[in-house]
């Protein structure tokens, strides 16, 4: 009876979780936005008055194109809209351009879209089978998890304040996962495939879906053990994942291979040459390894181990510049960083594959995917750590180990967003929200898993806590400094190493605890 109530009244609190967040980011409107806001005026005015020809080769603006071909024909799909509200919006050679207008239909149309995440939440939602019984709705886990993915801090200020699409996207990344959840392993494949030519960056966690679709669908029994049946292997369903993939490519891709343009559109979506890290270090392994240079290079020259007429004065005093030059420690290329990734992703996709553990497991071999393509990625922008903290809600209501992992890199991670919105307005507003969604994960999983032992041990607790001092000083003492003007760089780098630190570390919990779980043979011959 409790479950049909919960059916029954589920309708409703969903749709007033979703109605509440939905209105919160109209109240955002108004909010500081950008570069990212002239980079999507500029692709509607590309994709609206250019013929597909020109698309990838169009460069007026320095924002040039550097999506899939199907984001580009998802800005040419909005233009026709936006010229409605103001057709100088659309005009290539208006840089910069932001009328009241033309930033009411572009907040808009990251709501309007985000239509599609919160369907894809609650697809999600169903899936999660409800073990714990719970009188109050709030401490259903779906209740939680609505919560976590629909409030999710970081998509609400990079997506509505900073401005960005990734709510669809991740609407798109979410729906895939749910249909996989639910064995519609078809529908997964399809979204999933229709998703890499939205945004490449998903690719990081292709490695997931192909093993995962390989040893479920693919294969379709069991034996007693859970070990593979490989004669089960079903041809006819590696062909039709095959024709998916092949056919969504082929619409994505085909007219561009038609006109002889795909090494341009490639090496649009590819370009090498912006440098190891981003303008502001993403908090991974690089920050870690540029600090450390940083550290070696100063004691060298304390020490005349290094001389200083020699080492490039960006390197020293620029900080954080997009060509970082290393001074101690061997300079990293693309494929170094190609080759870190592929070593730090493989234990995961072979724990899928030797260990299966059905949609958990999957949802951890995705997870540590996008965490050790972020770690170790080339010209990882900071934003990436969504693609990791989104997918790790639907774990953390499971169990009680991945809740503490999931505390700690949402928190640390959300927080390594803070020097994205770095205008004095919208501080409050950035505190407000990061202070009112870490409070409810923490409430919400302490109680949801109240019977088991703490999700935090005391050093994990202490590192936490740290994030509030490390925030007062880089937003309040350090601006009152005389160090502002010689070292402007000084806030940012210590919140990227600090926030490094616990990312790192939440990443290596998460594979040990992948690596040393006893394998479960409850699996059913299919």
């Amino acid at each position: 009876q409790a479950a049909r109530a919960m059916a029954a009244g589920g309708r409703g609190w969903f749709r007033a979780l979703a109605l509440g967040v939905s209105f919160l980011k109209c109240l955002l409107i108004p909010a500081y936005y950008s570069t990212d806001f002239e980079v999507h005026r500029n692709w509607l005015a590309i994709t609206h008055n250019l013929p597909l020809s020109q698309w990838y080769y169009e460069e007026t603006s320095e924002w040039t194109l550097d999506y899939p071909p199907f984001f580009a024909w998802f800005e040419y799909a909005l233009s026709h809209i936006a010229k409605y509200f103001d057709p100088q919006m659309l005009v290539v050679e208006n840089l910069n351009y932001a009328s009241r207008a033309t930033i009411f239909f572009q907040r808009l149309s990251v709501i309007f879209t985000d239509t599609l995440f919160i369907y894809a939440v609650h697809e999600c939602c169903r899936c999660i089978n409800g073990k714990r019984a719970a009188k109050d709705i709030l401490e259903k886990p779906t209740f939680i998890l609505a919560v976590l993915l629909l409030w999710n801090f970081g998509l609400l200020i990079v997506d509505h304040i900073h401005f960005q699409y990734n709510g669809f996207l991740f609407g798109l990344m979410l729906l895939s996962v749910a249909r996989l959840c639910q064995k519609r392993y078809l529908e997964g494949a399809l979204l999933f495939a229709v998703l890499l030519h939205f945004k490449h960056i998903y690719m990081y966690v292709a490695p997931a879906y192909g093993v995962y679709l390989l040893r479920s669908y693919c294969f379709t029994a069991n034996n007693a053990d859970g070990s593979l049946k490989w004669r089960s292997f079903s041809f006819l369903h590696l062909t039709l994942l095959g024709l998916i993939v092949c056919l969504v490519s082929a619409l994505s891709l085909g007219p561009f291979l038609v006109l002889g343009q795909l090494p341009q559109v490639i090496s649009r979506l590819f370009p090498f040459k912006r440098g190891l890290c981003h303008a502001y270090w993403a908090p991974n392994f690089w920050a870690l390894y540029n600090a450390m240079d940083k550290a070696l290079t100063i004691l060298g020259l304390k020490c005349n181990f290094l001389d200083g007429k020699k080492i490039p004065k960006a390197s020293m005093t620029g900080g954080l510049v997009q060509e970082f030059q290393h001074t101690v420690l061997p300079s990293v290329t693309p494929l170094a960083t190609l080759i870190c990734t592929f070593i730090a992703i493989l234990p995961s996709v072979f724990c899928l594959w030797f260990k299966p553990q059905g949609p958990r497991g999957f949802l951890q071999c995705l997870v540590l995917c996008a965490l050790s393509a972020f770690m170790f990625g080339w010209h990882v922008h900071e934003k990436a750590i969504l693609l990791a903290i989104l997918p790790l809600s639907l774990l953390s209501i499971q169990r009680s180990k991945d809740a503490g992992i999931y505390l700690i890199l949402a928190t640390t991670g959300h927080f390594s967003l803070f020097p994205l919105l770095f205008t004095p307005p919208e501080l409050p507003i950035k505190i407000l929200l990061m202070l009112l969604f870490t409070v409810y994960s923490f409430s919400s999983l302490k109680s949801l898993f109240r019977r088991e032992k703490p999700l935090l041990n005391w050093l994990e607790t202490i590192y936490l806590i740290q994030l509030v001092p490390l925030e007062v000083f880089c937003e309040i003492i350090f601006p009152l400094t005389p160090w502002k003007q010689h070292f402007p760089f000084v806030p940012l780098l210590l919140t990227s190493v600090y926030c490094a630190l616990g990312i790192t570390y939440a990443w290596l919990k998460l594979y040990v605890s992948v690596l040393t779980e006893r394998i479960s043979v409850r699996q059913k011959a299919e």
